[in-house]
């Protein structure tokens, strides 16, 4: 069997409960599979330059999304064959399907449901980094890793917070189309509203710019920090999502 690990952090305490669960998910998916599990606080970022850090200030996402990169790369020196990252909001709630795919790296798969300016729904299929997974030999973690830094080193302006993450990553997979686990998904809040009535518009529209049902999702802390869903809600959903799994499933069987 090859030899992995699977890598988390957050800073502590958790800024929130239903965090906790998603933690324990991966934890668990990650025993299940005879993986080895790491979780790291603030040392995750021992590894970046000071500039970095100064240059990232208080967009903390942005040095962790460059900071994951170089723990990843440390792991596989130290002799991992397989290293896999999962952010702290990363729901792995069908475990026994959750498998991943026979390539040298994988990326996330994000199909983000969202309202257009006229109120219609649309979806926006990218690539995500909050699953992650690279193998010993892969040329991508380098040069990733080689790419994220020369872009903050130049940048001399503002930064969104998705600048060397899933921005950096889509524009990358657009041109080089890097290997997907497609089942590693990102739930936008109107597909977790349509997961907690049963399924609806946004889980039919998600579904059909889908390549399968998912496994496991990044259920995006920053939309509870907008204000656009609550810690309620989040708790209510990955407690269906764990018990029922994705709500089309249900919606689709009685059709």
């Amino acid at each position: 069997m090859m030899q992995t690990i699977v890598l988390q952090s957050h800073r502590d305490p958790l800024p929130h409960a239903w965090l906790q669960p998603c933690l324990q998910s991966v934890r668990h998916w990650a025993n299940q599979n005879d993986y080895t599990y790491r979780f790291v606080g603030d040392e995750l970022f021992d590894g970046l330059d000071a500039s970095i850090l100064r240059k990232t200030g208080l967009q903390i996402v942005i040095a962790t999304d460059l900071a994951r990169l170089i723990w990843m790369r440390r792991l596989l020196d130290e002799g991992y064959q397989q290293v896999i990252w999962c952010d702290a909001d990363f729901l792995i709630f069908a475990p026994e399907r959750f498998q991943l795919i026979d390539e040298s790296c994988a990326v996330g798969r994000e199909v983000w449901i969202q309202h257009d300016e006229g109120g219609r729904l649309k979806a926006c299929r990218k690539v995500h980094n909050a699953f992650l997974m690279f193998r010993q030999g892969s040329a991508l973690l380098d040069f990733y890793i080689e790419t994220a830094s020369r872009l903050l080193a130049r940048n001399q302006g503002g930064m969104p917070p998705q600048f060397i993450g899933p921005k950096l990553l889509t524009a990358l997979h657009n041109v080089a189309q890097f290997p997907v686990q497609e089942d590693a998904a990102m739930f936008s809040p109107l597909l977790i509203e349509d997961q907690l009535k049963g399924g609806g518009e946004s889980s039919a529209l998600f579904t059909r710019k889908s390549v399968c049902l998912p496994s496991a999702a990044n259920l995006c802390c920053s939309s509870v920090d907008r204000g656009e869903i609550d810690d309620a809600r989040m708790s209510e959903v990955i407690s269906d999502l764990q018990q029922h799994g994705f709500a089309w499933t249900a919606a689709k069987a009685k059709r």
